[in-house]
């Protein structure tokens, strides 16, 4: 999903917190910024990659890949590259921080939400959904016949 719907629909959903559940302002901040904000992941790859910083490079890159993607045989689709931020993994580690404080119970709401969109667009759009729910285990399954690993 692009940048842009995560922000128009977690500015949404941190109104619709607001205004449902009673969220003060600076919780629907961090709700609405985590549930953006997770995608730097993505810029991290690509940084990783392409040993470059600029933003917009990285955007456009991002894009070609999407249309790459979508040329893609649906059977031969598979997640492309590791994106730290978007596994059950780390999910996991933010659930126990927010037993800890609340901030991370509102970082939880946000990358939720974010997954959760996620989610429907991989449904929509024809994508394995094993794609982003384990980091570790893409990685397992991507190297598990290596020589390495044995």
């Amino acid at each position: 999903m692009l940048p842009k719907w995560h922000a128009l629909l977690g500015f949404v959903f941190a109104l619709l917190l607001i205004y449902f559940f009673d969220f003060s302002l600076p919780a629907a901040i961090i709700i609405f910024l985590s549930s953006v904000l997770i995608d730097v992941d993505h810029y991290f790859y690509y940084v990783w990659k392409k040993r470059d910083l600029s933003l917009t490079r990285a955007y456009r890159w991002f894009i070609k890949e999407r249309e790459r993607m979508k040329k893609i045989n649906k059977n031969k689709r598979k997640q492309l590259h590791i994106i730290i931020f978007h596994g059950i993994e780390f999910w996991i580690f933010i659930l126990i921080l927010s037993f800890l404080n609340k901030l991370f119970f509102y970082i939880l709401l946000g990358i939720s939400f974010h997954f959760l969109l996620d989610f429907v667009h991989n449904i929509y759009s024809n994508i394995p959904l094993n794609t982003k729910f384990s980091q570790i285990y893409y990685i397992w399954q991507t190297n598990k016949n290596k020589k390495y690993l044995r």
